[in-house]
């Protein structure tokens, strides 16, 4: 799981064009919205969805939808693994 985190976390940061942070600085358990994380808003929060689109396959059309699965990166990843999991075994 940790090796898929790793691998999420630098595709988060290149689909919100995030140059100016290194991947190393982000811990796997840091707040991705607000002050104390990356301080990402709603307009990223769009981008995420597009992101689970583009590369997992996930479709949402809405992002509240993903509330509490974008607190940081090892909930997104859960996230993502679980709906892998559940269109594999469909």
């Amino acid at each position: 799981m940790e090796t898929f985190i790793e691998q999420l976390k630098v595709q988060l940061l290149d689909q919100l064009n995030l140059t100016d942070v290194q991947p190393e600085s982000v811990g796997f358990d840091d707040p991705l919205f607000g002050d104390d994380g990356l301080g990402l808003d709603s307009i990223d929060s769009l981008e995420i969805v597009v992101l689970l689109d583009k590369n997992y396959g996930i479709k949402t059309s809405n992002p509240d939808q993903l509330n509490g699965h974008m607190e940081s990166l090892r909930t997104l990843a859960e996230f993502i693994w679980a709906n892998q999991a559940v269109a594999v075994a469909a």
